[in-house]
């Protein structure tokens, strides 16, 4: 089909279908997107590659989607061509913000589940995310061609879950190209067009942006009424800024310049804008001369996971400052906030959503700005009530309070799904136990498999909770939660001394119960990573002034006997006494460098 020689003016909004493409992690979704694109001509021989719409080297090194990524298509169905937006979202309960941001572009999804795996935690999410949005809903059987492939059982678990009728789900093989004209055909059949008025004033949704070196910001965008042109004056809603359109076009699959967009339509736009705050993900785009009301916007994203991020070397600052900003952009979850630590100069206090997005945000850090960072242990945010009568929060524990002007410190809980098969129960429930965790329910998906719904603190979870759960059920198990409230906990603040001064890089919040076992298990840690010193270097951890645990690392020893051959013993005693009285003093005023695996061990419990 030759595309281009299609004019957007042609398509009306009747002719238009925005949708998505939502699964658990590792259900096929990228590849499915492949091959609708494939089919639909959009990508040919010369530029079709695989995961095409997985852009990012995080994402192609860890064969995972973490930003949604748009593309448009056309299609001839019946004699008739169709304008058809995708948006391909991430799958880890990590990106769901990203995902039910996309959500607001489209009016339907396609629900893709593993014919070998079936329905797991984050399909239930996406699907519950996709029905509070009343997008039309169609279910997708993938990998259908596998040798662990069990489609009817499968069928039946979407059926009994989500109540689809067995006629509405469609079996297909993304890899294999089974299936494909089946599901462009269900897209254009089953899910509603936009209803956008192509005569009313220009209203259009930011749901995405990202920065590019050369054009600066781009937006992309959703038009729900009128249309835009380039040379357009345009304004946004909440901040009140004028720009002029200076590029316009469809993502298809790459950005395609166009003369304009009109009603119903999902593309993008460049308009000379510099900086991350002026395009503020949920805005509405106006014309200047023609103001509309506003569209809602999208709920901020509530970071759950807290860390700093500082440079190795402090004359980065300024370049880490600029690569977080261009970040934040790509990534609107991230909240920031600039810091100074008394161990790792200036940097940043950074909030995610989970400890994978904090994983990724660092790689990216990494490999798209070279730079060397050091990210400490990951932290939630408490409400603390003092004994003044006074209520804050703390995120970071060198902000912790006094412990006797507490009252009372309340920690975040989440209701956590997990599923799992039952051969791998014992072991899960043992791991929520020790996790702090009560049981909610337990109820039986099918005669293999566990739905287990834990009440656990954020806390627990956002360490290496996630990592434990995949190795204890040989990757089986899959898992998503949300936050529910804050309960009454009994916390305590764990300092790391360093030759008995406080390292507050190293502090962590920790329940009292826990807080021997954790003490233990990091200066032991840190015992291995920190080099020795020509003096002796003391490692302890401590609650207030009570120390819970101590290691030493032993001094290097200059020979200093080695030039005294024979002689009296008083003369070698001498030289050893001077060398005492020496490591004392050097021990006073000896810096100790710290290794950034210092600062990893404790993201590890």
């Amino acid at each position: 089909m030759k595309n281009k020689k299609f004019d957007l003016k042609d398509f009306p909004p009747e002719r238009i279908r925005n949708f998505s493409v939502i699964a658990h992690i590792d259900h096929g979704k990228s590849t499915l997107s492949d091959r609708l694109l494939e089919y639909t001509g959009t990508l040919t021989d010369r530029t079709k590659k695989e995961q095409f719409l997985d852009k990012l080297q995080v994402e192609r090194e860890r064969g995972i989607t973490v930003k949604a990524q748009s593309a448009s298509m056309f299609y001839n169905y019946n004699g008739e061509a169709y304008l058809l937006n995708l948006i391909d979202t991430p799958g880890h309960v990590d990106f769901s913000y990203e995902v039910s941001r996309s959500l607001y572009a489209c009016q339907g999804a396609l629900l893709l589940v593993d014919a070998a795996q079936g329905v797991q935690a984050q399909t239930m999410a996406n699907f519950y995310l996709a029905y509070e949005q009343d997008l039309k809903i169609i279910p997708v059987i993938n990998k259908i061609d596998m040798a662990a492939a069990n489609p009817e059982k499968v069928s039946h678990e979407l059926t009994k879950l989500f109540d689809f009728e067995e006629e509405d789900i469609i079996k297909a093989s993304a890899k294999a190209g089974i299936g494909i004209k089946t599901i462009l055909d269900a897209i254009i059949e089953r899910i509603p067009a936009p209803k956008a008025l192509p005569d009313a004033p220009t209203k259009a949704l930011l749901f995405d942006s990202w920065y590019d070196d050369y054009k600066g910001v781009i937006c992309l965008v959703e038009l729900k009424d009128g249309s835009l042109k380039m040379g357009d004056e345009i304004t946004l809603a909440q901040t009140g800024e004028s720009y002029e359109v200076l590029e316009i076009g469809l993502m298809f699959p790459d950005q395609t310049p166009k003369e304009a967009l009109y009603a119903g339509q999902v593309g993008y736009l460049v308009a000379g804008m510099k900086t991350v705050q002026e395009a503020r993900v949920g805005d509405t785009i106006m014309k200047k001369k023609q103001p509309v009301k506003a569209l809602p916007g999208f709920k901020p994203a509530k970071p759950v996971v807290f860390a700093g991020i500082y440079p190795v070397d402090n004359n980065d600052f300024d370049f880490l400052k600029d690569a977080i900003e261009k970040l934040t952009l790509n990534d609107a979850s991230v909240s920031t906030e600039k810091k100074t630590s008394l161990a790792l100069g200036l940097g940043f206090r950074c909030g995610f959503l989970g400890l994978l997005h904090m994983d990724v945000f660092k790689q990216r850090l990494e490999q798209e700005y070279n730079l060397s960072i050091i990210i400490t242990a990951p932290s939630v945010l408490y409400k603390i009530d003092l004994t003044s009568g006074k209520n804050i929060d703390v995120e970071n524990p060198s902000d912790f309070p006094d412990p006797g002007t507490i009252l009372q410190i309340f920690e975040p809980m989440i209701d956590a799904t997990i599923i799992v098969p039952q051969k791998y129960l014992g072991g899960i429930l043992k791991l929520c136990q020790d996790s702090r965790g009560r049981q909610l329910d337990l109820s039986y998906l099918d005669e293999d498999r566990v739905i287990l719904k834990y009440k656990l603190p954020l806390a627990e979870v956002a360490t290496d909770f996630y990592d434990q759960l995949k190795s204890l059920s040989s990757g089986y198990a899959s898992f998503d939660y949300e936050i529910t409230a804050y309960e009454p906990s009994d916390l305590v603040k764990m300092d790391i001394l360093i030759n008995k001064a406080p390292v507050d890089a190293l502090s962590t919040i920790v329940h009292k119960d826990k807080a021997y076992n954790i003490g233990r298990d990091m200066v032991e840690k840190l015992k291995k990573v920190i080099p020795r010193q020509l003096f002796e270097v003391v490692i302890q951890a401590a609650i207030g002034a009570k120390i819970i645990a101590r290691e030493r690392v032993a001094p290097l020893r200059k020979d200093v006997t080695a030039k005294c051959y024979g002689g009296d013993i008083s003369r070698k005693r001498k030289l050893l006494e001077k060398q005492k009285e020496g490591k004392k003093r050097m021990k006073q005023v000896g810096n100790i460098e710290l290794p950034q695996e210092a600062f990893l061990t404790v993201l590890k419990k």
